[in-house]
């Protein structure tokens, strides 16, 4: 007898569900690449859910909540980050400075700004205040990176146990990402932080120093790592001069 394999789908979620399910990340279609559910909420239990399990909503305006665990995984460890030289002089020579926990709020709406390339965001309205609300709970972080007392780039995200996820970045100035995600990684990698996950694939990721992780070899990583003591990498909050 021959087995047939069985179709991968969506499944819908239910809003007003509390025990915060998920399917298995395992069901996520392949095409588009690791699409696994869609609706429920953005209550702070459920986002908290997702990650733990390799899972985060990213869906456009108009579209229900779409949940995603693609494979393979992007991530990066925070010892391979790729600080070289010509990054370390030219973010010394305009004497950055960064921040932690510092101005959250505007750099998620520098982060759901239109782009050069693009004019849409896909940080929703509802998304900004989800992950505000998160911030205020002390799970959503953001690294800030000024010059001259103005923010010019920054990076955003949720932490949990010893990995933090990535959520977005952004850039108004040349090395502005860079900087605040070398600073990252250094304080990441110093509180016993193991893993930043940047969810996608990118050129300029992969020039940082990220890899791709197959999805179940990223699964047993969360087992352990999700559920370790949360990695003190934003205990201290005041400014810093990149060194």
């Amino acid at each position: 007898m021959t087995s047939v394999a069985r179709a991968k789908s969506v499944t819908w979620l239910a809003p007003d569900d509390r025990t915060y399910w998920f399917p298995p990340i395992e069901q996520a279609l392949d095409e588009p690449n690791g699409l696994l559910a869609a609706g429920g909420d953005l209550a702070p239990g459920r986002l908290l859910a997702a990650y733990r399990r390799g899972i985060f909503p990213w869906y456009s305006p108009g579209q229900p909540i779409l949940w995603w665990s693609p494979d393979p995984r992007e991530v990066l460890k925070p010892a391979n980050f790729h600080r070289n030289r010509s990054l370390v002089k030219a973010i010394r020579s305009r004497n950055l400075v960064i921040t932690f926990d510092q101005a959250f709020e505007q750099v998620i709406d520098a982060c759901a700004a239109p782009r050069r390339y693009s004019s849409g965001t896909w940080i929703t309205q509802a998304m900004r205040d989800a992950y505000v609300e998160l911030h205020r709970l002390g799970a959503a972080h953001s690294v800030e990176t000024w010059c001259d007392g103005r923010l010019i780039g920054g990076v955003y995200g949720v932490s949990q146990g010893k990995i933090f996820f990535g959520e977005s970045m952004f850039s108004h100035e040349a090395n502005g990402s860079k900087a605040a995600l070398a600073a990252l990684a250094e304080r990441a990698e110093n509180s016993g932080c193991a893993l930043i996950d940047c969810q996608f694939a990118s050129p300029h990721l992969r020039r940082l120093g990220s890899i791709a992780l197959p999805r179940a070899d990223f699964r047993r990583l969360l087992e352990t790592l999700v559920v370790a003591p949360t990695a003190p990498t934003f205990a201290q909050s005041a400014a810093i001069a990149f060194s």
